[in-house]
């Protein structure tokens, strides 16, 4: 759970890193929440922390299916339309049967799975476009992998800033605390690590 990506030796490193460094947000926000703050849609959206969590994983595990065919694609998805919007819509929710225990494994479970694709797959393989929702591309035909791997990068690091915001609104824990926490750093005169209410 650092607080910088670590210094980078050629560009794979660079992805690795900095993705890893991205998953690892995931784990900062969740610290010490119990299951019943995890569900809490405490902002303006409906997205809460386990939600999040949820969909970090299951992000990462679309594209990376992705990565893993290419140049080719995954096998369809034959469910109807409806069942597969279900579906997503439910990626972002963090259900009753749900544990912020059980998504943290789930998601460095994943996080581990998308780390070894990258660190072996071709960067420059095309990754072919999809062609079943609306905003995906209709001018370009094939992503690289690089692409896919920047592109997810860009997409942990925009719900991890909803993380933040989602968990500053339920107590009041920022991620400098809740990483100095987490790593049991040292308390400065500048940084006390979080610790819960009384």
């Amino acid at each position: 759970m650092p607080a910088l990506a670590p210094p980078v030796r050629d560009e794979r490193d660079a992805l690795c890193g900095f993705l890893a460094y991205q998953q690892s947000a995931f784990f900062a926000v969740a610290h010490g929440l119990t299951d019943e703050q995890a569900r809490a849609t405490p902002a303006a959206s409906a997205l809460s922390i386990g939600g999040l969590l949820k969909h970090a994983a299951g992000v990462q595990r679309g594209w990376m299916a992705r990565v893993a065919a290419a140049p080719g694609t995954p096998p369809p998805d034959d469910r109807p339309m409806e069942d597969r919007m279900a579906g997503y819509a439910d990626e972002y929710v963090m259900g009753p049967e749900d544990t912020v225990a059980g998504l943290i494994d789930a998601l460095r479970a994943q996080n581990a799975e998308s780390l070894r694709l990258i660190g072996t797959a071709d960067l420059d393989a095309a990754v072919p476009v999809p062609r079943d929702a609306p905003w995906f591309p209709r001018d370009v035909e094939a992503w690289s992998v690089r692409w896919v791997i920047l592109h997810l990068i860009g997409e942990l690091a925009r719900h991890a800033g909803h993380a933040d915001i989602i968990r500053e609104s339920i107590d009041g824990a920022t991620m400098y605390e809740l990483i100095a926490a987490a790593e049991q750093w040292e308390p400065q005169p500048w940084l006390t690590p979080w610790r819960p209410s009384q």
